[in-house]
């Protein structure tokens, strides 16, 4: 005997051995099997596929088209498309099968006709599987759902409150904006409602079922923000993830990019931003593959962007680009007609979480916020009533309760000083806030006076009377 012989040959008798131990495993534990020839034609049937199927025999079925036999079957696009169906269900009469479909091939690889095999005579074996399959599915549609809730919008223009005709005049700027499709960047001081403002536009903007994506620029170090930006391609650098990551201007595609802080972005990150902005095209941190996308910005700063472009801190042309629609918030001291309103809905906020009573501020009380200056504007308004209200036993808030807590109250210096010393004459307090509303108003209408007449409500010559009589309003 030829050893040499032997060894050749017995791959080829290992594989046929395998075909055929695998083909008869399969037609003793399925349910029935049955092959088809290139035409579709049925060449094979065992018996427990005839009988599933209500036939006298298999011969019955041999040499007449599938389709004569199973209505539905899907053989024919087998042996057509030359490509399996792994796993599906069929219809025959009232019956459901779960069913495997697979090509065969000769020596040369071409398709000579099909087999398929019934798993189950019933899908409810598929049960578990199922039942698993579609748990996972809710999961993750659960995981999706709470991933858009976050990036959704999480203030309306009904939360900018304020009825002063600076704070009139800035909601409508915004209203305007939202309408539009540009770029929009918002200038005011910290704590003014910026981020507020951007979330009111992009929900009253017609990309209001899009992501709303906030990066805050002065919060992430200078190494990560182009990744923060852009993304990571896979395995860009050592540590990488090696399914690569997206950067927020890929995840707000279709929606918002809200840019806090814009004016603390460095200038490496400012030439690539801008390119991005004017080709809406965008490239993964080692990847050179370009994803279009379609983003509209809303960015805000705290900082005098003009200054800072000439002092070089800024590019000049990102500048442009960014101040399409320039939307200026007042400071609260520029708009103290508002603060009652302001504190009577942050108490009620404050209740609400606390999980008590509002509380009340005295008139007293009210004097003593309007004669603070406020640095901190809206969001230090918010600390002063949270920090009182957390204080005080009682419902109503005193004048000397909300003096203890302002800076350089008893509270900060750790003991008490005389109520006069903060609090401001009635007189003295509504000139302060009439002198702040005309202020707001003259720098909404540029300087003009009959305009700035007509923001607030009044006549020409009552305008030029109070300036005369309140001083300096510039």
């Amino acid at each position: 005997m030829d050893n040499t012989t032997d060894q050749t040959d017995r791959p080829d008798d290992i594989h046929r051995q395998a075909v055929q131990t695998l083909f008869s495993l399969f037609d003793s534990i399925c349910e029935g099997a049955m092959t088809v020839d290139r035409d579709a034609r049925i060449v094979w049937m065992n018996e427990k596929y005839a009988a599933l199927l209500g036939l006298d025999d298999m011969d019955a079925a041999i040499g007449r088209e599938v389709e004569e036999v199973i209505p539905h079957s899907l053989m024919r696009q087998v042996v057509q498309q030359e490509r399996p169906i792994l796993l599906d269900i069929m219809q025959f009469g009232e019956r459901w099968f779960v069913v495997t479909r697979l090509p065969l091939r000769d020596e040369s690889g071409a398709v000579t006709g099909a087999v398929g095999f019934v798993l189950y005579d019933r899908p409810d074996y598929l049960k578990p599987l199922v039942s698993k399959f579609t748990t996972l599915q809710s999961e993750l549609a659960r995981a999706h759902k709470e991933l858009a809730r976050h990036r959704r919008a999480k203030y309306s223009f009904s939360q900018f409150v304020g009825s002063s005709p600076a704070a009139a005049e800035v909601k409508r700027q915004a209203r305007r904006a939202a309408g539009l499709d540009a770029t929009v960047i918002l200038f005011g001081e910290t704590g003014t409602g910026k981020e507020l403002l951007a979330h009111a536009i992009h929900a009253a903007s017609a990309r209001a079922d899009r992501p709303l994506v906030g990066v805050n620029v002065a919060a992430i170090p200078e190494t990560l923000l182009e990744a923060e930006f852009f993304g990571v391609a896979p395995g860009a650098y050592t540590g990488a993830d090696s399914k690569g990551r997206p950067g927020k201007l890929a995840i707000a595609d279709g929606g918002t990019l809200f840019l806090d802080e814009v004016g603390d972005m460095p200038l490496s990150l400012q030439v690539k931003l801008l390119r991005a902005l004017q080709e809406k095209e965008i490239e993964a941190v080692g990847s050179n593959d370009v994803r279009r996308i379609d983003v509209r910005v809303i960015a805000a700063t705290s900082h005098d962007l003009e200054r800072r472009v000439a002092e070089g801190a800024f590019r000049a042309d990102l500048f442009y680009r960014l101040n399409v629609i320039p939307i200026s918030i007042p400071a609260l001291r520029e708009r103290l007609s508002d603060l009652p309103m302001l504190a009577e809905v942050m108490l009620e906020q404050i209740a609400v979480s606390a999980g008590v009573v509002p509380c009340e501020l005295t008139p007293q009380a009210l004097d003593v916020l309007a004669a603070h200056s406020w640095p901190g504007n809206v969001r230090e308004l918010r600390n002063v009533l949270e920090r009182v209200s957390a204080l005080s036993d009682g419902a109503r808030l005193t004048a000397s309760a909300v003096a203890n807590v302002l800076p350089g109250g008893a509270a900060g210096r750790g003991a008490a000083r005389p109520i006069a010393a903060t609090v401001r004459p009635l007189d003295e307090a509504t000139a302060n806030a009439e002198r702040g509303a005309i202020r707001a108003a003259l720098r909404v209408a540029g300087g003009n006076k009959p305009e700035a007449a007509k923001l607030l409500g009044i006549s020409r010559a009552k305008l030029y009377d109070k300036i005369g009589r309140l001083g300096d309003v510039s």
